[in-house]
């Protein structure tokens, strides 16, 4: 093997070790400043949290639980954030700024459903909650207030149900009913 090729390999083994490294099994966090792991080590496994905030694939259980970058998992908490979440996400508010592919609830007075859930990107599953917000959705929207800027196919179910990119009043009606409507709104 020749010194390029010895050096490749080497290369590739010691980043193989350093990605490995950068994963552990359990966070726990006051802060995200005040941890066991750095804010961007990944979590693989579990973490307990007054307020944490790492990449992870985990059960986290806190206060406010952060999810950086791609995570996924199940988050138990009264505020959930994240970047990107795949999995469920249970609290009284969930943030999530890009795509969810899973279940944004909790379980708030009485009621199974969070107070507010928002999806900035493509939300793919089921948001139940008072107040349900998406930028595009391809699911199931059950709330009080359900609004989605698009709707690939997907259905709302509550008192006020707004999909704002429908083309008008039932013009492609089975298919689409409105841009907004009481009961029940679709578009598939």
């Amino acid at each position: 093997m020749s010194r390029r090729g010895c050096f490749l390999c080497l290369s590739a083994v010691l980043a193989a070790g350093a990605a490995w490294a950068q994963s552990e099994s359990f966070q726990a966090s006051l802060t995200p400043d005040h941890a066991i792991h750095d804010r961007t080590t990944r979590i693989e496994g579990m973490t307990l949290s007054i307020w944490g905030e790492n990449p992870q694939s985990a059960f986290s259980l806190g206060f406010v639980n952060g999810a950086t970058g791609q995570s996924s998992g199940l988050s138990l908490g009264l505020l959930n954030y994240a970047d990107t979440y795949s999995g469920a996400q249970w609290s009284i508010i969930n943030i999530t700024h890009g795509d969810v592919s899973g279940w944004q609830g909790g379980f708030a007075f009485g009621l199974l459903g969070s107070v507010m859930n928002y999806t900035g990107g493509h939300m793919r599953g089921l948001q139940t909650g008072l107040i349900n917000m998406s930028g595009n959705l391809s699911g199931l929207q059950v709330g009080l207030v359900n609004y989605s800027q698009r709707v690939d196919s997907g259905l709302q179910i509550g008192l006020i149900n707004l999909i704002a990119e429908t083309e008008g009043w039932f013009e492609n009606f089975p298919h689409e009913v409105a841009p907004g409507m009481v009961l029940a709104n679709w578009r598939f």
